[in-house]
């Protein structure tokens, strides 16, 4: 198993229905523009201040095939 979630149809449906969609796709493609109008020093001062808001939890993982 690869770990990866199986699409229902309805969802497969969905998510075709939203690539067509060219007022959805032009919010995306604004919303990616925008994100990286930042420099990398600006990304790892928000990393920095926003840090402390998350809960992090390590998961467990047992790893048996050490191959790339």
């Amino acid at each position: 198993m690869s770990g990866s979630v199986v699409l229902s149809e309805e969802e497969k449906r969905e998510m075709l229905q939203d690539a067509r969609d060219t007022e959805r796709g032009k919010g995306f493609f604004a919303a990616r523009s925008k994100s990286q109008e930042g420099s990398i020093d600006e990304y790892i001062d928000f990393l920095s201040e926003n840090i402390e808001l998350i809960e992090f939890v390590p998961s467990k993982r047992i790893t048996i095939n050490f191959r790339l």
